[in-house]
């Protein structure tokens, strides 16, 4: 794959390549594919690539919009993107699945009030913000069999991603995974998030998750 990567967008981690390597594997050729939040593109133009039947992308940012196109189009494929708040620009659309890496980088910077490249990352005071959000609204853009592909970390909690999703009637599972240092982001706000409970005095290791949720 070939991509670009606009000033202030931020760059394809090894969490989205976790995230974009499960997707390739479950991706069809009659999915309608929905990304959130989708950064550079990659996961859209890896949906796209697998071969879904259409691929929508959605960013609050800008440039990360038109840095989605442009990666769609050095990757000869299909991908409408739009700007917006999460369900905002596709609202009352459904998908066969819907596939996400939100901000989720605990701090003290609300989402909403985050500018630049920071609003790659900053996931509130949990890093729950937009997590909590697109698990409470993700049901009416799914259709019947519809599934989720969200990434998230440990220091999230994995159990009230599981809990939000059940309420809402969805089957839930971990699909994969993969452990790894704190990357630069996190070890910065390491000592504030020890202060806070969220993570134990000297944990510097944390699982990326993919969660799958099915209608």
């Amino acid at each position: 794959m070939r991509l670009v990567r606009l000033p202030g967008v931020f760059p394809p981690h090894s969490d989205s390549q976790l995230l974009a390597r499960t997707l390739a594997r479950r991706v069809t050729r009659r999915d309608s594919v929905l990304d959130l939040c989708c950064g550079s593109g990659v996961l859209a133009v890896t949906a796209a690539r697998a071969g879904a039947d259409s691929v929508t992308a959605v960013d609050v940012s800008r440039r990360a919009v038109a840095c989605t196109r442009i990666n769609a189009v050095l990757n000869g494929t299909r991908v409408r993107a739009l700007r917006g708040d999460l369900f905002a620009p596709v609202a009352g659309e459904r998908f066969d699945l819907i596939v996400t890496n939100p901000p989720y980088v605990p701090g003290s910077t609300n989402p909403s009030h985050a500018t630049g490249p920071a609003r790659a990352w900053e996931g509130g005071a949990a890093g729950r913000a937009l997590i909590d959000r697109i698990c409470e609204d993700i049901v009416p853009h799914l259709r019947p069999g519809g599934r989720l592909l969200m990434v998230q970390s440990s220091v999230n909690s994995r159990e009230r991603t599981e809990a939000l999703l059940e309420d809402e009637g969805l089957e839930v599972n971990v699909v994969d995974s993969s452990r790894g240092e704190y990357g630069a982001l996190l070890s910065a706000r390491a000592p504030e998030l020890e202060r806070s409970g969220l993570i134990s005095p000297g944990e510097r290791v944390e699982d990326m998750l993919v969660v799958e949720a099915i209608r």
